[in-house]
């Protein structure tokens, strides 16, 4: 292919160079619009200077805090492996002027132990985690590294992120430490991807163009402030490489995981206190006075429940979760265990043909002496 386009090349090269064409009714510019069109272009060029400039000073904040993990897999009978898993994570402080630990993703460590992971930090120091946690059902893990001079990045509000908002992602894709893509916000509230061999149960993705391949996973996903605001994870892909669909746990769920993983080894998953209809379809909405199939039907209410509290009812058809309209009952399960728990959240019901609306403070499932 090169020999065929350096001989394209030359054969052009010697071509008779044709006439200057101008477009049809094109008038030629005078030498004074030709000035003018050149400092306009020149103003352009340098707003979109400001604009690189800006991701530029991004960048240069956040990488010092962006690592490189190697995972050797632990086989059985102790045969040995030269195969490594490889990702990324970022170093993040729970609370101000605490101690430093590594977030990545679950998946990138969890055939692994400390002695066969190494974490490159920023300056190309490779050390082994001391301790490490996580929890399969949302893909986050934490690392401690005793390292010194560790820089933890600035955390964002992921809740305030919109779609077409501006990103960065920043990680090792393919083993190419520090590299750095740029996107937006494409989506909010994915869920149902299939992860982790059915592991990952609790999902509400931000959905991002922003080029993130193998080796991405754990690496942050970035706003135009330098905050971290997403945990990249997943990509939708046929071939394995990036399709410009990629998803990232929200910053505020990482980040809440991952400090009561520290604080106490385990997860508080939210509580409503409801069973749900597995049988709701399109016939049984429309029995019950909605136009279409939407939401998800109450078949009972716990006693003593936060569902019980705020009133909630069965054959009450949720339709919305704080603000956010249900597409069915997994949806609803996974934004419930997301929710932090104490938290009030506004919730829509359809009931005896009208709209209702509640309020339900989200309770802790470990006090109700329920299972996952």
């Amino acid at each position: 292919m090169l020999t065929t386009l350096i001989a394209s090349c030359l054969a052009a090269g010697m071509a008779r160079p044709a006439a200057a064409q101008l477009a049809p009714g094109q008038p030629a510019l005078t030498e004074a619009e030709r000035d003018r069109q050149y400092e306009a272009l020149a103003e352009d060029v340098a707003a979109m200077d400001r604009l690189l400039g800006l991701v530029k000073r991004v960048v240069r904040l956040v990488t010092p805090s962006v690592v490189h993990i190697e995972a050797r897999p632990i086989r059985e009978l102790r045969v040995r492996s030269d195969v490594q898993e490889a990702g990324s994570g970022v170093v993040v402080q729970f609370s101000p002027g605490g101690e430093k630990y590594v977030l990545t993703n679950r998946h990138v460590i969890k055939n692994s132990s400390e002695p066969h992971i190494r974490v490159q930090l920023f300056d190309g120091r490779r050390i082994s985690p001391t301790e490490i946690w996580s929890d399969p059902h949302t893909d986050v893990a934490v690392m401690k590294v005793d390292a010194s001079d560790l820089a933890p990045a600035r955390i964002g509000d992921s809740n305030v992120m919109e779609i077409g908002d501006p990103v960065l992602a920043v990680g090792s894709p393919f083993g190419l430490s520090q590299s750095v893509t740029r996107g937006i916000i494409s989506a909010k509230g994915r869920y149902n991807l299939e992860l982790g061999e059915g592991e990952v149960k609790y999902q509400n993705f931000l959905q991002t163009d922003a080029a993130i391949n193998p080796g991405n996973s754990g690496g942050p996903l970035i706003n135009m402030r330098g905050e971290v605001i997403g945990l990249n994870t997943a990509i939708a892909s046929n071939s394995g490489g990036n399709e410009g669909i990629g998803f990232s746990i929200p910053v505020n769920i990482a980040m809440r995981i991952g400090e009561q993983l520290t604080r106490t080894g385990q997860v508080r998953r939210g509580y409503l206190g409801v069973k749900l209809d597995a049988l709701f379809d399109e016939r049984r909405a429309r029995a019950a006075g909605l136009s279409r199939l939407v939401g998800t039907r109450i078949k009972s209410v716990e006693p003593n429940s936060p569902a019980a509290v705020a009133e909630l009812r069965p054959d009450d058809i949720l339709i919305e979760y704080n603000g956010v309209r249900i597409e069915d009952d997994d949806h609803l399960i996974s934004m419930v265990k997301l929710t932090e728990i104490g938290q009030e959240m506004d919730v829509l019901v359809f009931r005896g043909g009208r709209q209702v609306r509640a309020r339900v403070r989200i309770g802790d499932m470990s006090q109700f002496d329920l299972t996952e």
